[in-house]
């Protein structure tokens, strides 16, 4: 049991494999020239769980007065950044 590694290692390396993944499609996209490659590169999907608490805005907002805290969270994928999340989970398992 000393081998298994802890859920926040697995979550930070899946989260920086997407990111990683998401950012080279962004650049990816930016290099190709106009066309479908270069639209399939830049089309992206994205999941916000601000506007879940109500209002239309993609954040939840708690004014105090003196202090407002503003939370929310979204994310955003590419088909590179799906890719980058696969390229990450081979590395987990490939690394044990």
């Amino acid at each position: 049991m000393a081998n298994r590694r802890q859920v926040k290692v697995i979550v930070l390396i899946l989260f920086a494999g997407a990111m990683i993944g998401t950012y080279i499609g962004e650049l990816l996209g930016f290099v190709l020239p106009e066309g479908v490659v270069r639209q399939f590169f830049l089309q992206s999907v994205e999941f916000s769980l601000g506007g879940l608490f109500g209002g239309g805005d993609d954040a939840l907002s708690l004014n105090l007065g003196v202090l407002t805290l503003i939370l929310g969270l979204k994310i955003k994928l590419n088909f590179a950044g799906i890719f980058g999340l696969g390229m990450a989970y081979y590395f987990l398992r490939y690394f044990r």
